[in-house]
């Protein structure tokens, strides 16, 4: 059975192998290599790996945190989840299967393949990875058994070559070089993108950012390089919301760098209750290149 310390982790110090050490509960309390370089698990149980400046990104707050383990936990967002899941289980490798959360946030949707996978017979080892600590306090509670990494996803991946059996990016940036070199090469991406009209009704009232014009077409030309598109799938969730869980839902969202919980909430204090809305998601899996 795999475990998710058997993934070919590297140190970003040096590159060297890095392996658990001083084990405890369900995860390892520290990860070190050859060269002793090593990192200790926070006390709610992710690691942070970047070193030297970190990152020039700015990471999801605690409240903007909040707001998504809120809205996610109440299972809004749920046939989104069961289909990711389905792209990646079909993928997985027998006895071995692993998988990259890439942007994991709270860990929701990493926590729905783990499920899904798990109920077909499959043993999955997994990490997720998120800029903000936040996020992966979250994460590390609802996904004790996966590697839970504080990390920038435009840095080079703490990890092997060839090692995963699918990635999963949901709202987050896409380091596709990154994705195609952890890849194996029966693997599979899934990117998960907003539709036009996504959360039209709740954005015109509370100041969501819209959909960039370009953007599929700047997706496709940057996966085009490493990656050839496999399949398309859409999924639509009819939203009934009251004012709180309308609020949770832009505030969780880059939204939540610009405006206020307390702001967008009074923005949405004369609407009626229910909210009604559609999210419209885009659910894309790519194969990698083959090498020539």
């Amino acid at each position: 059975m795999p475990s998710s310390t058997d993934l070919p982790l590297q140190c970003p110090v040096c590159s060297r192998a890095l392996s658990p050490a001083d084990g405890q509960g369900t995860g390892p309390a520290r990860l070190v290599c050859a060269s002793r370089h090593s990192f200790d698990a926070a006390r709610q149980g992710y690691f942070n790996l970047l070193v030297g400046k970190g990152t020039p990104f700015e990471p999801d707050t605690a409240a903007m945190v909040e707001a998504r383990f809120s809205f996610l936990g109440q299972g809004h967002y749920k046939p989104l989840a069961d289909a990711v899941a389905a792209a990646v289980v079909p993928c997985l490798s027998p006895g071995d299967g692993a998988v990259l959360d890439s942007g994991t946030g709270t860990g929701h949707y990493l926590r729905t393949v783990l499920d899904t996978a798990a109920a077909q017979g499959h043993d999955v080892a997994a990490m997720g990875i998120d800029i903000s600590k936040f996020a992966l306090r979250r994460a590390a509670r609802l996904n004790p058994e996966a590697l839970n990494l504080v990390w920038d996803v435009w840095q080079r991946f703490p990890l092997a070559d060839a090692s995963v059996d699918a990635v999963t990016v949901v709202f987050a940036p896409r380091n596709a070089a990154e994705f195609a070199r952890v890849l194996r090469p029966a693997g599979r991406l899934v990117v998960v993108t907003p539709r036009p009209g996504h959360l039209s009704a709740i954005a015109a009232v509370t100041g969501m950012l819209g959909i960039e014009e370009g953007k599929d077409e700047r997706l496709a030309a940057a996966m085009a390089q490493y990656f050839e598109h496999e399949s398309t799938s859409d999924v639509d969730i009819t939203l009934s919301l009251t004012r709180r869980e309308a609020a949770d839902l832009a505030f969780m969202g880059p939204a939540g760098h610009h405006h206020s919980h307390a702001d967008i909430a009074a923005r949405l204090e004369s609407s009626p209750e229910p909210l009604s809305d559609e999210a419209r998601f885009r659910v894309l899996v790519y194969r990698p290149l083959k090498a020539a």
